[in-house]
C-alpha cells in the first residue's frame, strides 16, 4: 500500500470516530434538550392557575357559553340582547358623515376623559334630563362600554373587604368585578309577590327588613339596574327613596346602571340621583349600545358628581386611557340630533319605546300560549317566562340548575336559543331564578316569526 494510500485509510477511520462520537453526544445533547424543556413546562404550568382574586370567578361566562352553543346550532336567538335589524335608521348615515370628512384627527388619540364633542352632548343631554347643569370637562367620563363604566366605579371606590349591596337579580359582571376589587357582596333579592298566570316585573319587590339589615358600618356601595336586565322593573319613586334614605343614613355610595334609561312601557323612570342628598354620592351609568342600539360600539358613560368622576377616571386613564376617537365622534353626533328634537315623538329616545311595546306583548301571547308564565316587563326588551308547567322533567343539581339543563334543551333540540335565567343571581338565591328564562324581543319580524312557529310546536320530549 502507497503512502497516500495509508494516510487516507488512516484519516477516514478518525472520521469514522469522530461521526460515532458526534453521534453519541448528540443522543446526549438531545436527552439534554428534552428534559430540560419537560422542567420549563412544569415550571411554567404553575404559574397556569387564575391569581388569587379571579380564582372565585373561574373561566366560565353565560354569553360566550350559551352564544356558542346557538351558533353551533344555527337557533333562533332569543338569547343576546342586541337587535338584528337597523332600529337607528340615521346611525350609518353619521358613520358615513365622519368618514366622508376624511378628518384625520378621527384616527389620532382623543382626551382621555372622553372625546370633547361627545363629552359636551352627553352634559347636555343628561343636564335636561336630570334639571341641573353638568360640567362636561370633570362630571362626564366616556367608557368602553358600560362594562367599563362599572370596572372603573367599583375599582376606584372599593378597598379589601369593603361591602357591596347588590340587588338581585343582577347583569352577570357586577359580582366578578366586586370580587376583583377586593370586595365582599351582599346579595338582596327581589322576589315574586304573586304566581297569577300573567304577572308584571312590578309584582317583585325586596323585602323591606333584608335590605335594611344588609347595610352596616363595612358598606362602601350599593348597585342598583333600573330598568332591570333580567326582570324588567322600573323601580319606583317610594323605592328609590328607600334606598337614598339608607344610603344617607350609612354614608354609602350608589352606582345606578341606567342604561335601559330610555326604554319604558308602564312606569317613568327615575333617576335617583335627582333624589334629594343623592347627586353627590350616585355616579349614573349609560351606554351607546342601548341609547342608540349600537351594541358593536362599545361606548359608554359615567355621569356624576367631579369627586366621583375623578376617581374613576384614575382607574380609566391607567387601563383603557381613551376609547376610540372615530366612534366617539359618531355619537356625538347621534346625541346632537337627538338633543335638538328631545320634547318631541320622534326623538329615538322616546320612539325606541313604542317600537318595542307591540314585540313585547306578542312574545307575551306566544309564551302564553306555548304554556309559559310571562313576566311583563315595565321597561328593556327582556322578558322573563316560568317554565314550570313546560319543563316537569328538568331538576337542578349540584352541577347544573335545571333553566340551564332547560335552555340547553332547547337550543339542541328546538333551536331556539334563550338565557338561563340563573345567570343573574348568586349561589345561594339561584333557587328563586331557577324556573325562569329570558328572551329577548328585541328583534326583528322574520325572526320573532320564526320564534313563533317553534313556541307553537313546544312539545317537550
Amino acid at each position: 500500500m502507497s503512502l497516500s494510500s495509508l494516510k487516507f485509510v488512516q484519516n477516514s477511520f478518525k472520521y469514522s470516530q469522530n461521526i460515532n462520537g458526534l453521534i453519541k453526544n448528540f443522543g446526549k445533547y438531545s436527552s439534554l434538550v428534552i428534559n430540560e424543556r419537560k422542567m420549563s413546562e412544569e415550571s411554567a404550568s404553575k404559574h397556569y392557575d387564575f391569581n388569587k382574586k379571579y380564582s372565585p370567578i373561574g373561566d366560565k361566562n353565560v354569553w360566550v357559553e350559551f352564544t356558542a352553543l346557538a351558533r353551533d346550532y344555527k337557533a333562533v336567538n332569543l338569547g343576546q340582547g342586541f337587535p338584528d335589524y337597523d332600529s337607528v335608521k340615521y346611525l350609518n348615515e353619521k358613520v358615513l358623515e365622519c368618514a366622508k370628512e376624511s378628518s384625520n384627527i378621527f384616527h389620532q388619540y382623543t382626551r382621555s376623559p372622553g372625546h370633547l364633542r361627545l363629552a359636551n352632548a352627553i352634559a347636555s343631554c343628561y343636564g335636561k334630563l336630570t334639571g341641573r347643569e353638568i360640567n362636561p370637562l370633570n362630571e362626564v367620563l366616556v367608557t368602553s362600554g358600560a362594562y367599563g363604566s362599572l370596572f372603573n366605579a367599583i375599582s376606584s371606590f372599593m378597598s379589601e373587604n369593603d361591602e357591596i349591596i347588590i340587588i338581585e337579580p343582577f347583569f352577570d359582571c357586577y359580582a366578578p368585578m366586586s370580587v376583583i376589587a377586593g370586595g365582599k357582596c351582599v346579595f338582596v333579592p327581589l322576589k315574586p309577590k304573586s304566581d297569577k298566570d300573567v304577572t308584571t316585573s312590578a309584582d317583585w319587590s325586596w323585602d323591606t327588613n333584608e335590605l335594611e339589615s344588609a347595610f352596616n358600618s363595612k358598606t362602601k356601595l350599593i348597585l342598583i339596574n333600573t330598568p332591570n336586565n333580567p326582570l324588567g322593573k322600573i323601580y319606583t319613586r317610594e323605592e328609590l327613596q328607600q334606598i337614598a334614605d339608607l344610603c344617607i343614613k350609612h354614608n354609602t355610595l350608589c352606582i345606578s346602571d341606567e342604561v335601559y334609561e330610555h326604554i319604558t312601557y308602564d312606569r317613568e323612570h327615575i333617576r335617583i340621583s335627582t333624589l334629594p342628598g343623592m347627586w353627590e354620592r350616585t355616579i349614573t351609568v349609560g351606554s351607546a349600545g342601548k341609547a342608540f342600539s349600537s351594541t358593536g360600539a362599545k361606548l359608554g358613560w359615567t355621569v356624576g358628581p367631579k369627586e366621583l368622576i375623578r376617581l374613576c377616571q384614575s382607574v380609566h386613564n391607567n387601563s383603557i386611557y381613551c376609547c376610540p376617537t372615530f366612534i366617539q365622534e359618531v355619537i356625538a353626533r347621534c346625541f346632537e340630533l337627538e338633543l335638538s328634537r328631545l320634547d318631541k315623538d320622534e326623538c329615538y329616545f322616546r320612539s325606541i319605546s313604542a317600537e318595542l311595546k307591540p314585540k313585547r306583548d306578542r312574545l307575551a301571547k306566544l309564551l302564553i300560549d306555548a304554556g309559559l308564565k310571562p313576566v311583563i316587563p315595565e321597561g328593556g326588551y327582556f322578558m322573563l317566562a316560568d317554565i314550570s308547567k313546560v319543563a316537569p322533567k328538568f331538576h337542578s343539581d349540584q352541577n347544573e340548575c335545571k333553566d340551564s339543563k332547560f335552555v340547553k334543551y332547547l337550543i339542541k333540540e328546538k333551536g331556539l336559543a334563550t338565557i338561563p335565567n340563573t345567570a343573574f343571581y348568586s349561589d345561594e338565591h339561584k333557587i328563586i331564578g331557577e324556573n325562569f328564562i329570558r328572551f329577548c324581543f328585541f328583534k326583528d319580524e322574520k325572526t320573532l316569526e320564526k320564534a313563533a312557529e317553534i313556541l307553537k310546536n313546544l312539545h317537550i320530549d
